[in-house]
């Protein structure tokens, strides 16, 4: 059979009054279920954004400080509602707290 997407069932979303295939309500209510992560002035953070450092923050482990103004280029989201993944040249590893960053 496979994955047919005809013989897929639909289900009624009460959300949006409509019907919808299974796996796209189910697609929906995942992403419904993701919190909102915002930065510092209050900006939606998604996957992929490039952000600032608001204030100086200092690196436990990395023995390192990251200045105020240092650019993240790539954040990705975590499901927490207040930390964000972040890669940095040199720190394995780094999670940030949305309050601390700015949208580019």
């Amino acid at each position: 059979m496979g994955g047919d997407m005809a013989d897929e069932d639909y289900v009624y979303d009460e959300d949006s009054g409509e019907w919808l295939p299974a796996s796209e309500l189910a697609d929906r209510q995942a992403a419904a279920s993701q919190p909102e992560v915002r930065d510092a002035v209050g900006n939606l953070l998604a996957d992929g954004d490039q952000v600032t450092l608001i204030k100086d923050l200092e690196v436990k482990g990395a023995g390192q400080t990251l200045k105020r103004g240092t650019l993240i280029k790539s954040i990705r989201l975590t499901g927490d509602a207040q930390e964000i993944d972040c890669r940095y040249e040199g720190i394995k590893g780094l999670v940030l707290r949305a309050e601390f960053v700015r949208k580019r």
